[in-house]
């Protein structure tokens, strides 16, 4: 976890509004067809054929029960370290040549930022992932990123993006969890946030606690205070 930095926030025009909080992988950047891509990759060097049936199990899911899913469909002779280490140094090489950002996701971002709302990275992938797709996302945006190897439990359970929030200072039920799976999904409402799903790879089905987007280009700091306001009872 990043250490928080000491820009001042001055509110947007609805202070209700205190941080976004941001998933990473098909949500701000196009990587989730990457990652399966990477594990089909790694387990066919592995001798194991891995089906786009799998896809949806693995949508969002940190290393760790990904790797397990992975060793338990596939019955692959490998210790969990060493496939783990495998699908990270595979993904790092691929992210560090860079990666697209999602539809609205660019401008999206500069709004916020420009607008003084803290903003956090929430991500069920390692540091080193973090890492690597910062430079094509914009380090300066985040305040404060969650990586999924820096938490006891990662997504979902909603200690990531309860962390976030408590680092940034921020009420959960007054933040903004942006997320493309079921995974995160649980996670942010979890939390108690104010969930908008845009899916990637997986239909999410609407919510009483949720609000399902087609992407982020027709999300903007206005669709996002009146979120927050409508959760609280405000008009």
């Amino acid at each position: 976890m990043t250490a928080l930095d000491a820009r001042a926030y001055p509110g947007p025009a609805d202070a209700d509004l205190q941080a976004v909080l941001c998933d990473m992988d098909g949500t701000l950047v196009d990587t989730e067809r990457s990652w399966f891509a990477t594990e089909v990759s790694v387990m066919a060097d592995l001798g194991f054929h891995l089906g786009p049936e799998h896809a949806e199990r693995l949508l969002g899911s940190p290393m760790e029960p990904a790797v397990a899913y992975l060793l338990g469909v596939s019955g692959v002779p490998i210790d969990p370290a060493a496939l783990e280490h495998r699908i990270n140094e595979r993904m790092v090489e691929i992210l560090s040549s860079g990666v697209d950002l999602r539809p609205g996701a660019k401008r999206l971002l500069a709004e916020l930022d420009a607008a003084g709302v803290p903003m956090a990275l929430v991500t069920a992938s390692s540091r080193a992932i973090v890492n690597a797709v910062l430079p094509s996302l914009g380090a300066h945006h985040f305040r404060i990123t969650v990586a999924g190897d820096e938490v006891a439990r990662s997504k979902p359970a909603p200690e990531p993006y309860l962390a976030a929030a408590a680092a940034l200072g921020a009420d959960p039920g007054r933040c903004i969890v942006l997320e493309d799976s079921p995974t995160g999904v649980a996670s942010g409402e979890a939390a108690g946030c104010v969930v908008v799903a845009v899916p990637s790879m997986t239909d999410i089905p609407a919510g009483p606690r949720r609000t399902v987007l087609p992407s982020l280009e027709g999300v903007d700091l206005g669709v996002l205070a009146r979120l927050v306001r409508r959760r609280a009872g405000v008009r």
